[in-house]
């Protein structure tokens, strides 16, 4: 699932004529660096949630193939992250999956981090596992950092430590955490909270560059990023 249901109050006068997913980066809209990063992981399909000037990215990802789109409509109320996770459930099936935030996205360095991700993911002992990135590896980041890691993988709140590493928009999800709740508006952060007192919550350092894109003034630092990572690997 890709959250792209954003207000991206920040990102305007951009935003004021468009959705913040639509923004591009080096040619491609932040939309399509999140759908190509998964479909680079092999997803068939994968669900976009779309409430602020949601017939503009309705009409984008209509022709898409891989992985084909299919749209949770939150036009009538905003749902926060977990709310709109929850509200597309029935799309989302049974399954652990991927999910991914539409203004944050990476440049992978080596093997994809999404299917790195996916090989970490282990069921039995794991209810979600993070994408996280260290300081160094990120670009538009203007808070602190997010989580500490333990030796053996799993999470605790980071709150600004500086040996902490920072979510980087990227997540796998087992759906049974959501048993019993319904589509109303909440944050994944209860989620991720719940998952670290259960010792369920672990997190996974990504490969590459990581960058967030959430003012208009992120977006040439941003391509400059993209301009030397893909040099780089030329």
């Amino acid at each position: 699932m890709v959250l792209a249901a954003g207000l991206g109050k920040r990102m305007r006068p951009i935003t004021e004529t468009m959705p913040k997913p639509l923004v591009e980066i080096s040619g491609k809209t932040l939309l399509d660096w999140g759908l190509d990063s998964l479909a680079i992981a092999g997803v068939e399909r994968a669900v976009v949630n779309v409430h602020y000037l949601p017939d503009q990215i309705v009409a984008h990802v209509a022709n898409r193939k891989q992985p084909h789109v299919l749209i949770s409509d939150e036009r009538d109320g905003l749902l926060d992250s977990a709310g709109g996770i929850v509200k597309a459930l029935p799309e989302l099936g049974t399954a652990p999956f991927y999910i991914v935030n539409a203004d944050t996205f990476w440049i992978d360095e080596g093997a994809p981090n999404l299917a790195r991700l996916a090989l970490a993911w282990d069921d039995a002992r794991m209810d979600i596992l993070i994408m996280l990135a260290a300081l160094p590896q990120a670009t538009g980041h203007s808070g602190g950092t997010d989580f500490l890691v333990a030796s053996d993988g799993r999470l605790s709140r980071a709150k600004g430590a500086p040996e902490g590493l920072i979510y980087a928009g990227a997540a796998i999800i087992n759906p049974r955490i959501f048993e019993g709740a319904t589509a109303t508006p909440a944050s994944l952060n209860r989620y991720f909270d719940q998952a670290i007192s259960a010792g369920r919550l672990f997190g996974m350092q990504m490969q590459g560059s990581w960058i967030t894109v959430g003012t208009p003034d992120a977006i040439a630092p941003a391509e400059a990023v993209v301009k030397r990572a893909l040099a780089g690997a030329q």
